[in-house]
């Protein structure tokens, strides 16, 4: 919990690009977003269900998955340099107040979709009470 705090205190962006299928649950992104702060991640783990992108974040890519690794990370590579270079970085620097949208969307549409009291009543509702 101290190092999720550290990471994401001060953080404008959160930048997620782990190969597609290997990403982990995603609860650093999620935290993250409902602080409002900027996902800018591959379409993988949770991202997919909640990215609105150029809304409330950045897609990297597409959901496609090359049949090879090393095109898999050729095609990441240039999705990543550029969504950073032609969308995250003239947002922060041009758009000051599209910026602050984006944060309060990041916050709106994570909040309660991705919450604990939604997590434990999905649990109770498809996995106990039947």
């Amino acid at each position: 919990m101290e190092i999720g705090q550290m990471l994401t205190r001060g953080c404008d962006v959160w930048l997620n690009n782990p190969r597609r299928l290997n990403e982990a649950s995603g609860t650093s992104g999620m935290k993250a977003a409902m602080n409002g702060v900027l996902n800018c991640s591959i379409l993988d783990g949770w991202w997919p269900e909640v990215c609105k992108d150029g809304i409330n974040g950045w897609a990297i890519g597409d959901e496609n998955i090359p049949e090879t690794v090393e095109k898999q990370d050729e095609r990441d590579a240039k999705a990543l340099y550029d969504t950073l270079l032609e969308r995250v970085i003239p947002t922060y620097y041009n758009h000051h107040q599209k910026w602050l949208e984006m944060m309060k969307e990041s916050i709106e549409s994570t909040k309660r979709f991705f919450s604990m009291d939604r997590m434990i009543k999905d649990y109770y509702e498809l996995l106990y009470k039947k």
